[in-house]
């Protein structure tokens, strides 16, 4: 795999642009050709002309010998300063060409167009879950590919999205709004926009204004969820492709271990009590198709990090999306969240995280488990234990134990919040690729 990703960054350059250089190169090669049998005499009477005029003036002040080695060198000078001009004369093209769609781009355009090349034969990359974590790590991963795959989880209920739900009959565009503000690649005026949520009371406190847009689009589109996703990304210029796991209404439903049975994923965290089991009604959803090909053709799949019960598990209970995994040949790796989560997580260790997702899911959906070993400070821990969340003990063996690979290491932020560098964790899974 090394091998094959470092010719895809030889031939970086020139992806997309190969058959105009080929019919360039043919283009030129013809055009001499067909000048030199069109008007060879003239070409020749030219040459002799020339080579005769250059000739006297270097024998002037040459000795006879030194002449023809002379003309040989100053046309070979000539020659590669053509080909200079040439190429300055391209990329001076190629540079207006950038700035006319580009206006506000006015400097470094070679390396803009070689970074975005660059960028765009890199790995082919699936995120699977939901929430905050999901978001973070695709901010990580647009600095190495543009074959990013984000599938996320459409159970929401709670906030904006939940009222959208209930007042549109769509799709909770909460999630995927965090994620196309993650991958996107406009202005920061227009993310801004994206992530700006009314708090100042009146019928629209509480919604974000990306909701709202994605809302306005899906109404444009007829319902056509998929096509305002589309528009959505576009208008963000997004590195990648968002996606639903379903496209489907789907709730979710949890027993606990006293029997009792919950709906709804807000229901479900504000309980906070141990799941017994966590399914989807309905049951017959449809995976997106799109998610699961994705899947097929991945070189990695990153499940998580996010809330265990809420985020990352509802997408592999979708029928289908747990076999793709086991049959996928990509590097699947569980992101293990770094701090428990009230209400879903409470005392887990990564261990019980991996087995909570074992447990709920049938088949075997990820060979690897990305596991933070740093430890915050005594402030940090202080500060999440007043608000219920404690900090996910790396229980290492245990996780060997069930037969699954380690990636251990300090991947927290080093901010006031405690969570996952996307830097940190996204080089070390580059190095897990061999790139």
């Amino acid at each position: 795999m090394s091998r094959r990703h470092r010719l895809r960054k030889v031939l970086a350059p020139t992806k997309g642009i190969g058959k105009g250089l080929i019919f360039g190169f043919f283009g030129l090669l013809t055009a001499l050709l067909g000048s030199l049998l069109a008007f060879g005499f003239q070409l020749r009477s030219l040459i002799a002309f020339v080579h005769g005029l250059v000739s006297s003036i270097f024998d002037s002040w040459l000795d006879v010998n030194q002449t023809d080695n002379s003309i040989y060198w100053i046309g070979a000078t000539l020659f590669i300063l053509g080909l200079v001009l040439l190429v300055l004369s391209v990329r001076n093209v190629l540079n207006h060409i950038i700035e006319t769609f580009s206006p506000n781009v006015t400097t470094g355009h070679a390396d803009v167009y070689r970074r975005k090349q660059l960028l765009a034969q890199g790995p082919q990359i699936v995120t699977i879950g939901g929430g905050t974590g999901l978001s973070t790590l695709l901010r990580g991963w647009k600095q190495h590919s543009s074959n990013i795959t984000a599938i996320v989880t459409v159970t929401d209920d709670g906030g904006s999205s939940g009222r959208l739900v209930h007042e549109k009959g769509m799709i909770p565009p909460g999630d995927i709004r965090n994620c196309l503000v993650a991958l996107a690649d406009a202005e920061k005026a227009m993310t801004d926009l994206f992530s700006y949520r009314f708090r100042d009371g009146g019928s629209l406190s509480g919604h974000s204004m990306g909701n709202l847009l994605i809302t306005a689009l899906v109404d444009q589109a007829q319902g056509d969820f998929e096509r305002a996703i589309n528009i959505a990304s576009e208008v963000l210029a997004i590195r990648g492709q968002v996606m639903p796991s379903t496209l489907d209404h789907v709730g979710l439903h949890a027993l606990l271990d006293d029997d009792l049975e919950i709906s709804g994923e807000t229901a479900i965290v504000e309980a906070g009590r141990k799941i017994r089991e966590l399914r989807l009604a309905p049951k017959d959803v449809q995976a997106y198709q799109p998610a699961l090909d994705a899947i097929a053709t991945a070189d990695l799949i990153c499940i998580g990090p996010g809330s265990v019960y809420t985020s990352v598990i509802p997408n592999l209970l979708i029928p289908g999306m747990a076999q793709a995994l086991k049959e996928s040949k990509a590097i699947k790796v569980y992101i293990c969240n770094v701090m428990t989560q009230k209400g879903e997580s409470d005392t887990f260790s990564a261990s019980e995280h991996v087995g909570a997702i074992m447990q709920q899911v049938k088949e075997r959906v990820f060979d690897y488990v990305l596991v933070n070993t740093g430890v915050p400070t005594d402030a940090s821990l202080e500060k999440y234990r007043a608000v219920g969340q404690i900090f996910v003990d790396p229980d290492i063996d245990r996780i060997k134990a069930m037969g699954l690979r380690i990636i251990p290491g300090n991947f927290m932020s080093d901010s006031e919040h405690v969570r996952h560098d996307h830097v940190k964790v996204v080089s070390k899974l580059m190095t897990i690729l061999g790139l």
